[in-house]
């Protein structure tokens, strides 16, 4: 898959999510198969540019190419202004996000609010190709809601505006995330556009990622909560793919290893403070599904140091492993 003079190494991109989808998570999840990562969306608030949070948020520093920064806003000129602010500082894609479905963002008629406003759509499209040299992509959602899915309106708007890849969540921002994406409306955009389509939405098994791909005919498949606590899951829906085959599952040592990697990479990214907040849903994440998880989630979001999260972390999995040994 293309995207402008972007060859991707396979089909499986790493979904835009908000407080996620941090530097250390994409060159993570890019390490274990994603063959792009984008980055969290990033306000077009220029009062918010020289903001410690939002340079780290649009940072990429070491990250493999191509780099790709979501922004989010509704005016057209500000939008303009915060593409080319982030194609100027590394960005060599920039993504717009007309998809997120939360409240505090669709209050503002911004994310999949925008969606009701076609024109308007169209006006920031443009405005935002024509102020850089980048490629241009968009994420939207079906529609607004079940009585207004216009998705095929807005692809043909993106299309027009000169974007370059559309990704679609399928589900309406009624929808929240509740109930199951639907993947028709998905393949009539792809059967009507002729620049990539992404599809995204409950791609939790590489059987469902084959099943998405051949039933869509997109062009690319979206991960986004899946991969939380499991971003091994792009290499194994990569081989899965490409052989028919299933990996292995990771053992209990790999993902002690790969998680306190992530860990390491979270505190010399944020500090001290935030880094082990930040971290705290990371490794309640990684903890699902292992035994006595539970307690140990609950104690580990509790301690405040590097040195006490490491530890209880440790001691985790060392029991994890002793039990695998016992039971050997």
């Amino acid at each position: 898959m293309h995207i402008g003079p972007y060859q991707l190494s396979n089909k499986l991109i790493l979904a835009p999510m908000a407080g996620v989808t941090d530097l250390p998570f994409r060159k993570l999840c890019r390490s274990l198969g994603a063959g792009m990562a984008v980055s969290e969306m990033v306000s077009s608030n220029s009062l918010l540019w020289g903001s410690d949070k939002t340079k780290r948020r649009a940072s990429h520093d070491g990250e493999t190419d191509p780099k790709s920064v979501q922004i989010m806003g509704t005016e057209p000129g500000m939008m303009a202004e915060a593409a080319k602010y982030n194609a100027d500082t590394g960005a060599q894609i920039i993504d717009i996000n007309m998809g997120c479905p939360a409240k505090k963002v669709c209050n503002v008629l911004a994310g999949s609010a925008l969606m009701k406003d076609e024109k308007l759509v169209g006006e920031i499209l443009s405005a935002v190709v024509e102020a850089v040299d980048v490629p241009v992509t968009l994420k939207i959602r079906t529609g607004w809601d079940h009585q207004s899915r216009n998705a095929v309106n807005i692809a043909r708007i993106a299309e027009d505006a000169g974007i370059q890849s559309l990704a679609i969540h399928g589900r309406t921002r009624a929808d929240q995330y509740r109930g199951d994406a639907e993947y028709d409306t998905i393949a009539d955009v792809k059967s009507r556009i002729a620049i990539p389509v992404i599809a995204n939405g409950d791609i939790k098994t590489p059987e469902k990622a084959k099943f998405v791909l051949d039933y869509t005919k997109a062009d690319a498949v979206m991960i986004g909560r899946a991969a939380q606590g499991r971003p091994w899951i792009f290499r194994e829906i990569e081989h899965y793919l490409n052989t028919g085959e299933h990996l292995p599952e990771p053992t209990v040592a790999e993902i002690r290893d790969i998680m306190l990697g992530h860990l390491d990479n979270l505190y010399a990214f944020y500090g001290e403070f935030t880094g082990v907040r930040v971290a705290r849903k990371h490794i309640s994440w990684y903890s699902k599904g292992q035994s006595h998880g539970g307690a140990f989630r609950d104690a580990v979001c509790r301690v405040n140091t590097i040195d006490e999260q490491l530890s209880m972390t440790h001691e985790f999995f060392e029991r994890l492993l002793e039990k695998e040994e016992i039971a050997a």
